[in-house]
């Protein structure tokens, strides 16, 4: 039994359209790279370097090993696992009539696709701990798109992916309270008879002078020259 290799493609576009790329990074049935290719496309779309990337993937590798494919791109996964059938019963039109975008690139992928066994897994892009393929083949494709100059290489001289900084927790939200309902004579949005300070409900949420965040809907009053908790007046 041949076991499954494991690849990365992903596609660039500096502006959407703009200067675009493509790149595709091949690894080992254990998840190890072993070689990678890129390529310019000039100006063009993200989704046409998605595309690309795909197309030029299938093309460099062998029809009788089983693939598993990695990429963050939802449109070209669905468009080749899930669209494509209803658009060849259609004349390659979609379920509206109009015509199918990339229609040529799709039916070359298609006709790669045939008595393949590909595997399609949507991974998530620019994640501190994503999949180091998808970040390989993403910085390939960026470096494509940004020079439009093609690569290739091995595992030897992986293009290097840029740091994803880790974003910083949030702070958690203050609980909200329930606020009795107004008595008589007691306007909503004011305060208690006698407390001589009026409230309100934030239109957005907001941090209090104290430091602690309030969130909208939460009752707010003036605390100094800004907003925040009425226990901090």
């Amino acid at each position: 039994m041949v076991e499954r290799v494991i690849a990365a493609c992903d596609g660039a576009a500096k502006g959407n359209p703009g200067p675009a790329g493509w790149a595709w990074v091949l690894a080992d049935t254990e998840g190890a790279p072993q070689r990678w290719q890129s390529g310019a496309l000039g100006r063009s779309t993200n989704n046409i370097g998605e595309l690309t990337a795909l197309e030029r993937l299938l093309s460099a590798t062998d029809p009788a090993v089983p693939l598993e494919v990695r990429l963050d791109s939802t449109y070209t996964r669905d468009a080749v696992t899930k669209w494509l059938p209803g658009w060849k019963r259609n004349g390659w039109r979609t379920a509206s009539g109009s015509p199918v975008a990339n229609k040529e690139l799709i039916q070359r992928i298609d006709a790669l696709l045939a008595d393949r066994d590909v595997a399609f897994v949507h991974v998530a892009a620019h994640q501190v701990d994503g999949d180091p393929l998808n970040a390989v083949a993403d910085k390939a494709a960026s470096d494509a798109a940004r020079t439009q100059q093609g690569a290739e290489g091995t595992a030897a001289d992986l293009p290097e992916p840029d740091p994803v900084a880790e974003r910083p927790a949030r702070a958690p939200r203050r609980p909200r309270t329930s606020r009795p309902a107004a008595s008589a004579g007691t306007g909503a949005g004011s305060a208690p008879a006698g407390s001589g300070r009026r409230t309100l409900a934030a239109r957005f949420a907001g941090t209090c002078p104290c430091g602690r965040g309030y969130g909208r809907g939460e009752t707010i009053t003036r605390v100094g020259e800004s907003w925040g908790h009425p226990d901090c007046a």
